[in-house]
């Protein structure tokens, strides 16, 4: 399942299905500090269960091969291992296989029922964890049964079918998988998370996937079986080869009806596995590879700091609140060297931190990577190793072991050689389970390095012959060999250019994104928003000139944080995600109340800072303008955590417009309530002249009126 094209708009789905999820833990804000976590736990809470979810019906659909046939087989003297006539098993052992199976499911329902919210978790763990248990070791006794006492003299002529051996790996992913939950539910009892799975619905997505792929399996494999009078796991052993297109091609249907129905067959098999694939790739690259962005960009900022403490040059960490308070020679020294203000001190901490993060990304990557292809590659050769003892009746040499695995993992399927015996074709369908999209997500990770290291040096070289850029050749292989020594060679070459928009030079050489999208193939679309992007960052800069001053009418400013919304609300859309300038943060950060060019809610960053829950931006109708110290390298920094910067800034955005909304209609409230004091006391003084002037105490309206109507009536 390695077609071109394929695996994209699949994980662009799950992904929409996702962003769909009414889920009232999926909404639920996520702390920057929670997510920067050990990660052992969050492992514990999140992918054990997922794991589970996944390999507990692939251990039940592995139960069901082991209860379909015998167990074990006579094989006649001269007859290959497939012609072999089975032997009965005893009821004592259907029996309890059939047991285990039942326990199996019903574990496998209560996980379900537990994740969809349906069962308490103190109820369907315990339930659960025994279950698998029971069925891992009730088959663990039953194959050393079949492997010991029941074993029929002589050993030559009797083998164990393919049944035997799925038992093997069903007890095994039984035990596996029980003990992942047993650590869950330590850990949740421990109280390092929720007695709740935090699971996405793409997440659940990707079980109820894979359990209607291991149905459409097994059910296309007894249909077939009956029509083409296969024994139903070898049926199964052709079914898998099939809908994960490998095709080797020693079983194929020869009946018209056979043949008919694979049609319909394989199109549905092969859109359910590019479904599980997809999810696969949306789950393990998308959401572990934000976790583990975050864990690098966390190690590699305390290493950072670390480094700076050791070397003394901690002093550009420093707020500076007053330039003429005292301080120590070196740190004086220190601060004239690098920065004249605390504006310029921030942006030294913020580019610190942009090196921090590009780093960490690059780490990130070939992690990434080095995981993914070791795990191919364990696959791979551990792959060939139990094919070459599997097939020992053919006598495979490691070599072609290692040859039938390679072709198998790349789906080719020549077919010029082919597992015959019962543990290799059955080893061979638990194998391809793991290894196609094992090597799906090592794709993945290449497309994020080698792939893309290819794809840059064909740019350059193009730069420079067919394709040139607009730089020219000369100004090409001077950037080029200037980034190569790091800055030793053509620096000042490259660093004179025309005079621009303040911070785009190193808002260029910085940002990892930027220059990727510089040599992405553009289209009319992404140079218009590039284009705006420019328009934003010059903008910014001259706001940045006179210290990013807001308007002193109320309305005006919340003019402003509307529009600014529904222009940050643009950029969570925007490939590669948005990365802001400095001047930028600057501005957006003077609009929720926070001041770069003041020291007041500064500090200095600390190495490995105590979980007390502040959040930048994160002020409350009841916390009042409560202000949170922070430093661009700090763990309350906007750029650590999950979100991407235009997330942030638009839910601070959010925040602070509707804190001023508040506040606006509490003050109309308390005008409309001092105009109505104001005139039910005007009522009140003329009631009172108007009773004044009936007593004779002075002229009023009525004491006027009366006297008319008197003389009115003494005229008539």
């Amino acid at each position: 399942m390695n077609d071109p094209g394929l695996d994209e708009p699949i994980s662009n789905d799950a992904k929409d299905v996702e962003n769909q999820a009414h889920d009232e833990r999926d909404e639920r804000e996520e702390d920057e500090q929670e997510f920067l976590a050990p990660s052992r736990w969050w492992f514990a809470s999140t992918a054990f269960p997922l794991i589970a979810g996944t390999f507990g019906p692939m251990a039940s659909a592995f139960s069901i091969c082991a209860l379909a046939v015998h167990w074990r087989v006579y094989i006649p003297p001269g007859t290959p291992e497939d012609n072999a006539i089975p032997i009965d098993d005893p009821k004592w052992l259907i029996g309890i296989n059939a047991a285990q199976l039942a326990l199996a499911i019903i574990s496998n329902f209560f996980l379900l029922m537990n994740m969809a919210k349906r069962v308490r978790f103190s109820i369907a763990q315990p339930i659960t964890i025994i279950g698998w248990y029971l069925s891992s070791f009730a088959l663990i006794g039953l194959c050393a049964c079949a492997s010991g006492p029941l074993v029929i003299e002589p050993r030559s002529d009797h083998a164990f079918s393919q049944a035997f051996y799925y038992a093997i790996f069903s007890a095994a992913l039984y035990f596996m998988v029980a003990t992942m939950m047993l650590v869950t539910v330590y850990g949740a009892y421990r109280g390092h998370y929720d007695k709740e799975f935090q699971l996405t619905m793409s997440q659940r997505t990707l079980m109820l996937q894979t359990i209607s792929f291991l149905v459409y399996l097994l059910l296309g494999a007894l249909v077939f079986s009956h029509i083409e009078g296969w024994k139903y796991l070898d049926a199964v052993y052709w079914a898998d080869f099939t809908l994960l297109t490998v095709g080797i091609g020693d079983f194929s249907p020869a009946t018209h009806l056979g043949r008919g129905l694979l049609f319909p067959f394989a199109i549905g098999g092969i859109i359910i596995l590019g479904l599980v694939i997809g999810s696969i790739r949306s789950l393990v690259l998308e959401r572990g590879k934000v976790k583990m962005g975050a864990r690098m960009v966390e190690k590699e900022r305390e290493r950072l700091l670390k480094r700076l403490e050791k070397q003394n040059k901690g002093s550009i960490l420093r707020p500076i609140h007053d330039e003429k308070a005292p301080m120590s020679r070196q740190s004086s020294q220190t601060l004239q060297q690098t920065s004249t203000n605390e504006r310029e001190r921030r942006q030294q901490e913020f580019e610190m931190m942009r090196r921090i993060q590009e780093q960490a990304h690059t780490k990130r990557r070939w992690t990434s990577l080095i995981i993914s292809g070791t795990t191919w590659l364990l696959l791979w050769f551990i792959g060939a190793a139990v094919f070459e003892q599997s097939e020992y009746g053919q006598n495979w040499t490691y070599f072609e072991s290692m040859y039938f695995a390679y072709t198998s993992l790349l789906t080719i399927g020549y077919g010029d050689i082919y597992p015959e015996s019962n543990s290799g074709k059955a080893f061979f369908v638990f194998w391809s389970l793991l290894a196609i999209p094992s090597l799906t997500i090592l794709i993945s990770n290449m497309g994020d390095t080698i792939v893309k290291g290819i794809r840059d040096l064909t740019l350059w070289i193009g730069n420079f012959t067919v394709l040139p850029g607009e730089q020219g050749v000369k100004a090409s292989l001077k950037e080029s060999a200037n980034n190569l020594t790091r800055g030793r060679l053509f620096a000042d070459d490259v660093s004179e250019q025309p005079p621009g928009i303040l911070g785009e030079t190193r808002r260029r050489n910085s940002s990892d994104s930027e220059s990727e999208r510089k040599n992405d193939p553009e289209s009319a679309a992404q140079r218009a928003a590039g284009d705006r992007a420019n328009q934003e960052t010059t903008r910014a800069a001259k706001q940045g000139e006179k210290n990013d001053e807001l308007p002193e009418s109320r309305a005006h400013y919340h003019l402003i944080l509307v529009k600014e919304i529904g222009k940050v609300m643009k950029h969570l859309h925007s490939t590669p995600p948005r990365k802001y300038t400095f001047d930028e943060w600057a501005w957006y950060l003077k609009l929720i109340g926070e001041d770069e060019s003041s020291a007041e809610t500064h500090r200095k960053a600390k190495r490995k800072p105590r979980p007390d829950g502040g959040r930048l931006g994160a002020a409350t109708k009841d916390e009042g303008n409560k202000s949170v110290k922070w430093s661009w390298v700090g763990n309350r920094s906007p750029l650590m955590g999950n979100k991407e910067e235009s997330e942030w800034v638009l839910e601070r955005l959010h925040e602070t417009l509707e804190r001023e909304l508040d506040v606006f209609r509490k003050e109309e409230l308390e005008k409309d309530g001092n105009s109505g004091d104001q005139e039910e006391g005007k009522r009140m003084t003329e009631k009172k002249m108007d009773v004044g002037g009936a007593s004779g105490e002075g002229p009023s309206v009525g004491s006027s009126r009366t006297v008319t109507e008197e003389k009115g009536e003494g005229s008539s």
